[in-house]
């Protein structure tokens, strides 16, 4: 019988199927459609300290193999979401969650971390310092490993909880980035965020998106995921949560084999509202047809 179980630093999922920061809200929306529980974990939607409404609109533009976003964070900011989303998700999904942090100073990261420690169903904090959709935080965080240490290190000295860093694709080593968050003190690493991107409207002859960019995401950028995965795992030894263009559950395996832990799945869940479920369906038939009986035993396998 196929095993599916995978463990992120001592918290054990029942399948490394997890629905991706962003595209999945707090869970409410799909509570409707199916029962989350199927799921290996969810990572809920980028909390910031204070609420944002975002970037202007358009900020969503299709393109071949994928979208571009410029949300920018869009939230209630971290006391609405530790006060109503949180527990109404404890009401229809009874595991752990992942708690997507953002920041425009190391002092917010800290003062996000804290109050989503704090709660009961949290079970990892994932630290975004790779969001390209937002002027002046985010981003410039993850594009210098010292800065992304720095968020890092306090992060870590502030929580309880498993601190996983997620790493902006935008850069020339991301290698040396996810090592200077090693050496930090963060117990993994969640990668790759959208690539930065564009699209020219010929009619208007301006940029489509408000925003002018925005981070593509979709089947267009799983080569690229697969292939830092792969490098990552090559230069630490904390575990990796691997995401980007993750559509079906061949794609599940394959970012195991090139070092993940677990997978996030993002763009597929708007393209599909139960793409996650599907996958996590078609796991054990397609783990049979390559002869895989555990998903453990893959991780980093193409090594």
């Amino acid at each position: 019988m196929a095993d599916t179980r995978v463990t992120l630093s001592g918290l054990a999922l029942d399948n490394p199927v997890i629905a991706a920061s962003g595209t999945f809200g707090y869970g409410a929306e799909f509570a409707r459609w199916y029962d989350l529980n199927v799921l290996g974990g969810i990572s809920i939607k980028g909390t910031t300290a204070e609420e944002r409404f975002g970037n202007p609109l358009p900020r969503v533009a299709e393109c071949t193999g994928g979208m571009l976003n410029a949300v920018g964070l869009q939230n209630p900011g971290v006391k609405a979401v530790c006060e109503r989303e949180l527990p109404a998700l404890a009401k229809v999904f009874r595991k752990p969650v992942l708690a997507n942090i953002s920041g425009f100073s190391v002092e917010e990261y800290v003062r996000c971390a804290e109050a989503l420690d704090a709660q009961p169903n949290v079970g990892i904090l994932e630290i975004n310092v790779s969001c390209p959709n937002v002027r002046g935080g985010g981003m410039s965080f993850g594009t210098d490993p010292r800065a992304a240490a720095a968020v890092t290190r306090a992060v870590k000295k502030a929580a309880k909880k498993p601190v996983y860093v997620k790493l902006s694709p935008n850069v020339t080593d991301i290698a040396a980035i996810a090592k200077a968050c090693e050496q930090a003190g963060a117990d993994g690493i969640s990668l790759i965020n959208t690539v930065l991107a564009m699209r020219i409207s010929l009619k208007t002859r301006r940029p489509v998106l408000a925003n002018k960019t925005g981070g593509l995401s979709g089947p267009a950028v799983f080569p690229i995921a697969v292939r830092m995965v792969y490098e990552v795992y090559e230069a630490v030894k904390i575990p990796i949560i691997g995401m980007g263009g993750v559509s079906c559950a061949e794609d599940v395996i394959e970012m195991m084999l090139a070092g993940a832990s677990a997978v996030q799945v993002g763009a597929a869940n708007l393209r599909d509202p139960f793409a996650c479920r599907e996958i996590v369906k078609a796991l054990p038939g397609t783990m049979e047809k390559y002869g895989i009986g555990s998903l453990r035993d893959v991780i980093g396998g193409a090594h």
